[in-house]
């Protein structure tokens, strides 16, 4: 079992840039996305402070930020990659099927990657990911590659949208019609 001080702070910068843009969005009244808390059981608490020292996910997520960008319902996870492979086994299987019963849904899911190493952010569509997922799931590949990414998603910033993914989604959503 993971504790939240091993694994669970390791996007946290990613998702303090995303969290400013999602403020910054909903400033703008262009979109209201929240991010969805990991719920933990603590089992050591420091007692002067109150602070929780140890914990234990006590169940498991879905996707980081659910909510709506102009009438249209999204959620999309947040990940980050050191190599210019980013493994299928980041992405749960809990989450692909919640973000496919989303899709199925009406609404549109996608991950937000940011390569570390190339300091480059892209949208990758649910499509695509459920691509490669199906890929690795029937003995194929265990990641994708960095040049599997389509380019025409990536993220920049822009003004205090410091991870823009508005334009990658409505290209993604041009796609669809």
């Amino acid at each position: 079992m993971a504790t939240w001080n091993s694994r669970g702070l390791r996007g946290s910068a990613l998702e303090e840039l995303i969290n400013h843009t999602n403020d910054a969005y909903k400033e703008k009244h262009l979109a209201l996305i929240q991010k969805i808390p990991t719920p933990i059981k603590p089992i050591q608490i420091e007692k002067e402070t109150r602070h929780i020292t140890l914990a234990y996910f006590d169940q498991k997520s879905t996707v980081d930020y659910i909510g709506t960008v102009q009438g249209i319902p999204v959620c999309f996870d947040a990940k980050e990659c050191a190599k210019d492979t980013f493994p299928i086994a980041n992405i749960h299987e809990h989450q692909i099927a919640f973000m496919e019963e989303f899709e199925r849904q009406g609404g549109v899911a996608f991950l937000l990657v940011s390569y570390t190493n190339r300091d480059e952010m892209y949208y990758i569509p649910f499509a695509q990911i459920h691509k490669f997922y199906q890929r690795a799931a029937g003995g194929g590949r265990k990641s994708f590659a960095y040049e599997e990414v389509d380019r025409d998603y990536q993220i920049y910033q822009e003004g205090a949208a410091f991870v823009h993914y508005l334009p990658a989604l409505k290209k993604d959503l041009e796609g669809r019609d």
